[in-house]
C-alpha cells in the first residue's frame, strides 16, 4: 500500500535539543539544582529533559510533588527567542511525495517558539502541539486518520522516542521509523531506523 502521509515528530527529529537546552531549560536546570532531589546526576537529569517528557523525566528520579509542580508551571512560560538550525538532512523531507504532518508533545508556548524560530510551520498540512494532560500522541494520529480517511497502511511516523511517537504508532498499527541521528539508540521497538531523511525514500518504495 502507497505512503499518503509521513507524521514527523518535532525535539531531536527536526533539530537537535541540545543545541538550545542550556539557554531553554536553564531555569529548570537551576531549579533542580536548587532543590538538591538531583544526588549526583544533574547532569544526566539534564540529558533526559532535553530528550524525554518532563513528567516522566520526574518520576523517574522520584521528584517532589511540589518540585514537580513548580518546573512545569517555569515550562509554561519558557520560549525561545533566536533562530534554530534544523539538522543538516531536513531539507530532504521537501523531496518525498507524500503529505507532511508535525506532532510533538510538550509545553505549547515553548513548542510554538521552537517551530517560529525553526520557521517549518508552512512545511506541513497540520501542526499538533500534544498536552499530555489532555490527549496523547495516539489520539492525534488517530484523529489524522479519521480526517483524510488514511488507513494504518497508507501512513508512517517518524521520531526518535520509542516511548512516546513510536509507541503510539504501533498502538494503531501504523509503520514507525526511528530517527536515530548519532545511532545511539536501540530500534527494536520500531520498523525502521534512519541516520538521515535520504533513507525514508528506501523505505517508502518498500510499501508500494
Amino acid at each position: 500500500m502507497p505512503i499518503q502521509a509521513i507524521i514527523y515528530d518535532l525535539d531531536n527529529t527536526i533539530f537537535p535539543v541540545s543545541a538550545i537546552g542550556d539557554k531553554l531549560f536553564g531555569p529548570v536546570f537551576n531549579l533542580i539544582a536548587e532543590s538538591g532531589q538531583h544526588n549526583d546526576s544533574l547532569e544526566a537529569i539534564k540529558k533526559a529533559i532535553m530528550r524525554t517528557p518532563f513528567r516522566i523525566v520526574a518520576a523517574r528520579n522520584n521528584f517532589s510533588d511540589e518540585l514537580t509542580q513548580k518546573a512545569i508551571e517555569l515550562q509554561e512560560t519558557l520560549t525561545f527567542d533566536e533562530a534554530i538550525d534544523t539538522f543538516d538532512d531536513y531539507p530532504e523531507i521537501h523531496t518525498i511525495d507524500a503529505e507532511r504532518f508535525l506532532v510533538t508533545t510538550g509545553f505549547r508556548n515553548m513548542q510554538l517558539s521552537k517551530i517560529n524560530q525553526l520557521g517549518i510551520e508552512h512545511d506541513f498540512k497540520e501542526v499538533h502541539v500534544v498536552n499530555p494532560v489532555e490527549s496523547s500522541k495516539k489520539e492525534v494520529f488517530a484523529g489524522i486518520l479519521e480526517r483524510y480517511d488514511y488507513k494504518p497502511t497508507e501512513v508512517l511516523v517518524v521520531g526518535d522516542d520509542p516511548e512516546s511517537e513510536i509507541k503510539a504508532a504501533k498502538d494503531l498499527g501504523i509503520a514507525t521509523v526511528l530517527y536515530d541521528k548519532n545511532n545511539i539508540a536501540d530500534a527494536r521497538e520500531a520498523d525502521h531506523k534512519i541516520e538521515h531523511f535520504k533513507d525514508l525514500k528506501t523505505i517508502i518504495k518498500s510499501y508500494r
